[in-house]
């Protein structure tokens, strides 16, 4: 997962590139660049680390102009090395342009090798620089037939910002696996990878790009092209689920209401005698409330987060996603002591967040604690641009509910069914979405790229976003 942001036609784009990026911090933690044009040429500032911390007032200065785009990194593939930070800007034989990408190819491994036999020397080892060699190989006279032209040769999961001096164009994949929006603040038009980021600069949501849509931005105007085949649409449902912001509309939907029906159904699910219901913050929040609102057992927060820790789940060190339980979560022993507790969180990874959640809740005096997750457990990986583990260290891929249940040593678990989940998102029997990490069944086939349990080791070493 990443984050991506353009502005196209505002003087202050650099700053606005900025502010987007901050609202889109949740989706990567790694590295943080902006691109920017100001006609004559293009600047570049990518740094590791995150929004606030790699961009000063003074390098903002050095990025003029009246475009730019941005992206935060989270690596899905590829090492977590300045080198892969993103948006990449190159030269070649039609001039300057910069792209950033939120995705995962799952035909990279194939690609790359067939570029570097026929020549191609890289830089990186970001699958993203596969879209910039077949870019540069394309024949075309126009940009947008040039960019078609490469993505037609690529499969796997895109939503993509291109910038030349004088132009953006935006692109979502045909089978729209991953979020684009496009927005406006007066005259400029932006993009970016949810609709919280136009809120925080108090911009317009226009609408989310369709699945196959290309949106070209230059002096000519805004254009839409539909330059790709059509193909089924599978919206990624853990973006419903945990990535995206809850204040964020993707895929149509608001994503707190969404997660707030999970937790109702959830309750309807897996009801349970108890006195408060806790949230595991900030993912679990909503469907705590939900749950709370259709069981009438009564809502608080039971844990405290810190929020100068970032998000476990895409910690790219393991020791410091350990580490992290505690450094990030406290209890509330007021609230916790000698009740019988309903905590709430949005899915179950390797079990060890969870164990170490439960077992911190009985030290604050919890009598009872009861689990709820409002997903379906997690049994396969992702090869469309969310970084999960591989399948032997997902829990629930080699145990039982009970058999986790004991692992995790609380009083009772439930999840969320697949069918549940799906009615939540308004999409009941999976209807244009993707839900491969519950079900262990992928829409698109992952290619030549050897067996899933090697072929996720190769793509951690080789990245996109």
């Amino acid at each position: 997962m990443c984050g991506i942001m353009g502005v196209y036609g505002h003087l202050e784009a650099a700053n606005l590139a900025y502010l987007g990026l901050h609202a889109l911090q949740h989706r990567g933690q790694e590295s943080a660049g902006i691109v920017s044009s100001d006609g004559e040429r293009l600047y570049t500032s990518r740094h590791m680390g995150l929004v606030g911390e790699a961009f000063t007032s003074e390098a903002l200065a050095r990025l003029p102009g009246s475009m730019a785009i941005g992206h935060v990194r989270y690596s899905t593939t590829g090492q977590s090395v300045l080198d892969n930070a993103q948006p990449f800007a190159v030269d070649y034989q039609h001039g300057s342009i910069a792209v950033g990408h939120n995705g995962n190819l799952v035909n990279a491994h194939e690609l790359r090798s067939r570029l570097e036999h026929e020549g191609s020397i890289f830089r990186t080892t970001s699958d993203t620089e596969i879209i910039v060699h077949l870019l540069a190989r394309a024949r075309e006279p126009a940009l947008e037939d040039r960019i078609a032209g490469a993505l037609r040769q690529v499969q796997g999961a895109y939503s993509l910002i291109f910038c030349t001096l004088n132009q953006i164009v935006a692109v979502r994949d045909p089978h729209g696996f991953r979020p684009l929006a496009m927005g406006r603040l007066k005259d400029a038009v932006l993009f970016a990878s949810e609709s919280c980021a136009f809120d925080l600069i108090e911009a317009e949501l226009v609408r989310e790009l369709e699945p196959g849509e290309m949106v070209s931005v230059s002096p000519a105007g805004v254009r839409s092209l539909h330059p790709f085949a059509p193909a089924p649409h599978y919206f990624c449902v853990f973006e419903q689920v945990y990535f995206a912001r809850p204040d964020s509309i993707v895929n149509g939907r608001s994503v707190y209401r969404v997660r707030e029906r999970m937790g109702r159904r959830l309750a309807q699910e897996h009801p349970v005698e108890a006195d408060v219901v806790v949230p595991v913050p900030d993912s679990g929040i909503a469907a705590a409330i939900g749950y709370a609102r259709q069981s009438g057992i009564p809502y608080d927060m039971g844990l405290m987060r810190s929020h100068y820790v970032g998000r476990t789940f895409i910690e790219p060190s393991q020791s410091i996603r350990h580490f992290g339980v505690r450094l990030k979560l406290n209890p509330v022993r007021d609230v916790l002591d000698g009740k019988r507790v309903v905590v709430v969180d949005d899915s179950i990874v390797r079990g060890t967040t969870s164990r170490k959640i439960v077992k911190l809740i009985r030290s604050a005096g919890a009598r009872a604690v009861h689990l709820r997750i409002s997903s379906p457990p997690t049994v396969g990986p992702c090869y469309y641009g969310i970084d999960t583990p591989t399948r032997s260290e997902l829990i629930a891929s080699s145990h039982s509910v009970d058999e986790i249940m004991r692992y995790i040593t609380c009083d009772s678990l439930g999840y969320l069914s697949h069918e549940g989940m799906m009615e939540a998102v308004g999409a009941p029997g999976g209807a244009g979405h993707c839900s491969a990490c519950f079900t262990g069944s992928y829409p698109v086939p992952l290619g030549e790229r050897v067996p899933a349990e090697r072929a996720l080791h190769l793509i951690r070493n080789a990245s996109p976003s």
